[in-house]
């Protein structure tokens, strides 16, 4: 399953994306599975808790794909 997420501003933070999409249930919880290298960014292991995110990105955690979107752009905008 794809979630299409609305960045609001420039990045948001890799963190604050799991627990904004539900995906995490707290910032603790969140941290460590970043930690533990469950969380990829582009394909790639993403270890910095921390990592700045920008639309055009796409996270896999937990099953799910995160599609990362300017605010404002429709769902099926490419």
């Amino acid at each position: 399953m794809s979630i299409v997420f609305p960045v609001r501003g420039e990045y948001i933070q890799l963190d604050q994306l799991l627990k904004a999409t539900g995906l995490s249930d707290s910032g603790g919880a969140a941290h460590a599975a970043i930690a533990d290298g469950l969380v990829r960014v582009d394909g790639l292991v993403e270890t910095r808790k921390r990592a700045k995110l920008r639309p055009g990105q796409g996270v896999e955690f937990a099953g799910e794909k995160i599609k990362l979107v300017a605010e404002g752009l429709r769902a099926d905008s490419p």
